[in-house]
């Protein structure tokens, strides 16, 4: 039976980034506020752990999107397919010179990566270069905090 997962991005501002890659990916935020709300009701989350997003009760420190194709828990909000949860850490990314171990690859399809990388572009990522080898080609971009991505 496969395991369940999701992948953690460490984050200056994960609700930005959770915002940038629901929009890049086409996946949803999370509505985490009924968790939130009933945590906040028992006592064991404090207010200031706890932000306004979208109209809604969020965790402060953390978020994550999924995709809207796949099930969620009604009762927590919380994603059990695909998904990826951005959390606070008080850090920036250190050496921007060296290469990310671990990234996400975004499918263009046939035709379309130069209106995918200007789509992006929009929504605050970069273009670091173009990349073409054996392999393929792609656009080595930049996502809002400077975490490395492909765009084939």
């Amino acid at each position: 039976m496969p395991l369940h997962w999701k992948l953690v991005i460490d984050a200056n501002d994960p609700h930005a980034q959770a915002d940038f890659w629901a929009a890049a990916l086409g996946y949803v935020v999370e509505d985490n506020s009924a968790l939130v709300d009933r945590l906040l009701a028992l006592g064991q989350v404090p207010a200031a752990a706890t932000v306004e997003s979208h109209g809604r009760r969020a965790f402060r420190d953390l978020i994550a999107v999924r995709h809207p194709d796949d099930p969620y828990d009604e009762t927590s909000g919380t994603g059990l397919g695909r998904r990826i949860l951005f959390q606070r850490v008080p850090e920036r990314k250190t050496d921007t010179s060296a290469k990310n171990r671990l990234h996400i690859d975004v499918h263009s399809g046939p035709g379309g990566r130069a209106a995918e990388v200007e789509r992006l572009e929009g929504l605050g990522a970069t273009v670091v270069r173009q990349v073409k080898e054996h392999g393929g080609e792609w656009t080595l971009m930049l996502d809002p905090e400077r975490n490395e991505f492909c765009v084939a």
